[in-house]
């Protein structure tokens, strides 16, 4: 399995801990001073990484679409350009917040939306690019992002199986850094749409990490699919989820996304290794609950231990292991045996 390169101290994949990401998106309402505040809640939160969208209008959008009204209660303009201006931050924004997470001590990145915005990403060296679901038939720009040869990280909804392998096709033409996310694109996504059983195909078809993109409600999905694999995991943060905008209420508050990060941490240390074994932990109830082999009756040395003869019981001191009945029953006593007294390895032959 191929380790994708964030840093120098950061890999994605193998036995590296799941690469969170709070995903900021337009939660900011298009102000920087909140974008800010979602920048610390998200590095206090734990998060491995904060990350925004960056978009040049005029490369996304056509002429008509930007004119098309807007009217709705999560508008910030009459048209749908006038929305979109209007929680766009400029480049130098952009570089504002990326330096204000360095000060914080948390990695920045974006989702790229154009190619004029992967090269602005390029050029201020975030550590990889996020290529969202809108782009995923975006077959131009797959190829054009692929061939910077930087470490990408790429959400796959609203495709179907062959055109997720027509992405890795294209990316791993160039290079193998990069993870492919499952995602359903819906806001919120009903919870019988998430089909996270996804991940072990994606697991099974691909040689690079996967993960999960959850657009829906709560941490309970998230979580079953760290359980299922996934080394990369991103979820929406919000400071209020009655704020305007539709990635609100499939977000979480600071306090959620706390508490997502401990719990996949925990679930990362309770998946262990896939051998069974009994562990130290059990050794206490091993002392006082296993059952052992005992005399069912008085029998004298010389004597046929018969089925009726040994019985399974909690004993002090304890005796052989309750798995060695079959091993037992039949066989000659050595030594005289009363009733209840543990039967122990030498007390026949």
């Amino acid at each position: 399995m191929v380790e994708v390169k964030i840093t120098e101290d950061i890999r994605v994949g193998g036995n590296n801990p799941c690469f969170i990401i709070a995903e900021v998106g337009q939660n900011h309402q298009g102000d920087i001073e909140i974008a800010k505040k979602l920048i610390k809640a998200a590095k206090d939160a734990g998060a491995s990484c904060v990350k925004f969208q960056k978009t040049c209008l005029k490369e996304k959008f056509t002429k008509k679409y930007l004119d098309k009204p807007y009217d709705n209660p999560n508008s910030w303009g009459k048209t749908y350009g006038e929305h979109k201006t209007h929680l766009e931050f400029s480049d130098n924004q952009y570089r504002e917040l990326f330096k204000y997470a360095q000060e914080v001590g948390i990695l920045f990145t974006a989702s790229a939306m154009d190619m004029v915005s992967f090269d602005f990403l390029v050029n201020i060296k975030v550590p990889f690019i996020k290529i969202g679901s809108g782009d995923s038939n975006n077959l131009l720009f797959l190829k054009y992002a692929a061939s910077k040869k930087v470490p990408l990280i790429i959400s796959t909804g609203m495709v179907d199986k062959s055109a997720v392998k027509t992405i890795y096709d294209i990316i791993s033409a160039q290079h193998k850094q990069f993870c492919l996310l499952h995602c359903i694109s819906a806001y919120p996504v009903p919870f019988e749409d998430c089909n996270l059983t996804v991940l072990q195909d994606y697991k099974n078809t691909f040689d690079i990490p996967v993960g999960y993109s959850g657009q829906e409600v709560g941490t309970a999905v998230a979580l079953g699919a760290v359980a299922l694999g996934a080394k990369v995991l991103e979820k929406h943060i919000t400071l209020d989820k009655t704020s305007k905008g539709t990635d609100h209420v499939c977000s979480l508050t600071p306090t959620e996304f706390q508490q997502l990060v401990r719990d996949v941490r925990v679930i990362e240390a309770s998946l262990g290794t896939p051998i069974k074994k009994v562990v130290t932990s059990e050794i206490p109830c091993i002392d006082k609950l296993q059952k052992s082999l005992v005399m069912g009756s008085t029998k004298n040395k010389g004597e046929i231990l018969y089925p009726g003869d040994v019985k399974i019981k909690v004993a002090e001191p304890k005796g052989l292991n309750a798995l060695h009945f079959e091993e037992v029953i039949y066989k000659t006593l050595v030594y005289d045996k009363k009733e209840d007294e543990p039967l122990n390895e030498g007390d026949f032959c």
